[in-house]
């Protein structure tokens, strides 16, 4: 059953006694497989034919055979060093790829195990007491095999992933956000994990479009939303993992593999946003030098950084100030120098004032009909638009093909390492202008969302932008201020608020006549002047209206 015996385990003078050891590499095999305890019972089984019993098992789990320095052998090694006198340790594997998986890791191993004075052996390997010439080659070539089997085994691995990811496939992982589905026509395929692919395309959005204006920002809404998984147990994300996040291309539809050689491809998986923000997302970070916003301040007062002192122009800070029997919250201004300096504005009068003048920007009921009707008809001409659109981004795409193809053709001919690498550049620019093409190509279609879906969530803000703000979440908050806001608001402490500045549509709400009706797409024609006017020759003839049919 077990092989021939090399080991005299009959002398009476020496007390043998067992260590067995098994060893997954997997940490997989730890948590599902049968592995370790069949190791386990083979070894001890073995010890039992044998005749000697077993006073310690070390099983060491998920750690390859390749390393050296491993938990649970380095136990046993120490666990050996100090055997009881007259006894003699015998260490049992269950085959020599549970040694080691490494011809030189095997022998060093082989080496400790007999320097503390302990045996070798296994039910499967034939391991001699005292080594000879002829020992020493089999073992090696046994040990050998092993390392052969590893290293195949990871160069297959290899292969696959090597071959999955050629074919836009992500081999690894899942990343937050996705979780992996059989497919009979893809195999496994990345798929959307909900919520978590939502919450990302959140942060992701908002970090492009300066929602969030740092990275910080964007880990504190990670870490605020109850239902995001990717948090560490206290509650918290690690600011890289943030940056993994945001600069994984996998999250806008492409793959990337620069370990296996695989350049940047467009991934069989859906994105969760378009490559275009995730473009934006990098420039952000590359050029990002805002300080990030307190923690412990920025949600009691929603209108810090935002509203500017009058008098020196610098953002109001914000603080509490502790009371005989409560605390009070204020906004001052802490430039030196300036005439405000250190001088106090309860919290309620500030930002009392700022929602009496969000109440005062709502449009009439007048208005939000002619919005309606410009929105419509724009919108149809927009759909008109569309397919000269997408005939013009077509030619672009063919015209960077014949750009890209010239370069490679120059690559191929050139023997100048300095020319190699300027054309490698100007190919790897060339495919990203095509891959934002393409994308551009790929949304210019038909609107996934209605027109009146668009206009009445935009109507449901435009209208009423105080009712947003009073909802008390901090980011619909900072919403409200990037968007009906064009510059900070300035306050003096006397006289309140000056002239806001405000973004387009809420500028057209002040100075809109409701008498007003809008202008047909046609050619205008001048105001008459008078006979002897130099102008009559400028007047622009006015094309006839089609007769009704």
């Amino acid at each position: 059953m077990f092989g021939q015996d090399y080991i005299d385990y009959s002398d009476k003078s020496i007390t043998y006694e067992a260590v067995v050891y098994p060893r997954v590499s997997d940490p997989k095999q730890v948590k599902k497989g049968s592995g370790l305890r069949s190791q386990e019972v083979r070894g001890k089984e073995y010890a039992k034919f044998l005749g000697i019993p077993v006073v310690k098992t070390f099983k060491e789990k998920g750690f390859s055979g390749k390393l050296l320095d491993r938990p649970e052998m380095l136990k046993l090694l120490e666990f050996i060093s100090k055997p009881p006198t007259g006894v003699r340790y015998v260490v049992i594997i269950d085959e020599i790829s549970r040694l080691a998986r490494d011809y030189r890791i095997h022998f060093d191993l082989r080496e400790a195990i007999e320097q503390r004075g302990a045996l070798l052996d296994s039910p499967t390997t034939n391991f001699k007491a005292i080594r000879d010439a002829d020992s020493n080659y089999v073992e090696g070539i046994q040990a050998l095999g092993a390392q052969h089997f590893r290293e195949k085994n990871a160069e297959t691995a290899r292969n696959r992933k090597w071959a999955r990811l050629m074919d836009g496939y992500w081999p690894y992982k899942a990343p937050i956000g996705y979780k992996y589905k059989m497919s009979k026509a893809h195999g496994n395929i990345l798929v959307k994990d909900e919520p978590q692919a939502s919450i990302l395309a959140e942060a992701f959005e908002g970090f492009a479009s300066g929602y969030f204006s740092t990275q910080v920002e964007v880990r504190r809404f990670l870490e605020n939303h109850p239902d995001f998984k990717g948090k560490r147990p206290d509650g918290t994300l690690r600011d890289q993992r943030v940056i993994d996040l945001i600069t994984h291309p996998i999250y806008a539809g492409y793959i990337q593999c620069p370990k296996l050689g695989i350049p940047l491809k467009k991934g069989k998986h859906k994105p969760l946003i378009s490559y275009a923000t995730f473009e934006k997302m990098k420039k952000r970070r590359e050029g990002n030098a805002v300080a990030p916003a307190r923690k412990d301040i920025h949600v009691d007062f929603p209108l810090r950084g935002f509203v500017t002192c009058g008098d020196c122009g610098k953002p109001l800070r914000s603080c509490w100030s502790k009371g005989q029997y409560k605390h009070y919250a204020y906004y001052l201004c802490q430039t030196k120098g300036c005439e405000s300096y250190g001088k106090s504005i309860r919290q309620h009068k500030i930002e009392g004032e700022f929602e009496a003048l969000l109440k005062d920007m709502r449009p009439t009921k007048g208005l939000v009909t002619i919005i309606r009707n410009m929105f419509s008809e724009a919108w149809n001409q927009r759909l008109a638009q569309t397919n000269e659109i997408r005939k013009s981004l077509h030619r672009d795409i063919l015209k960077l093909e014949k750009q890209i193809d010239g370069f490679l053709d120059r690559l191929v001919e050139t023997t100048s390492p300095t020319a190699v690498k300027a054309y490698e550049r100007k190919i790897e620019k060339l495919e990203k202008e095509k891959l934002l093409t393409s994308e551009k190509l790929e949304k210019s279609g038909t609107p996934k969302v209605p027109a009146t879906d668009m206009l009445e969530l935009s109507l449901k803000f435009l209208s009423n932008p105080c009712k947003i703000w009073n909802s008390g979440d901090i980011n619909l908050q900072k919403l409200v201020l990037r968007l009906v806001f064009s510059e900070r608001l300035p306050y003096h402490r006397n006289e309140g608020y000056r002239t806001p500045q405000v973004t387009v549509p809420f500028e057209l709400f002040s100075s809109f006549d409701e008498n007003c009706q809008m202008v047909r797409p046609r050619r205008l024609e001048l105001p008459p002047v008078l006979p002897d006017s130099d102008l009559n020759a400028a007047r622009l003839p006015v094309p006839p209206r089609p007769h009704n049919k």
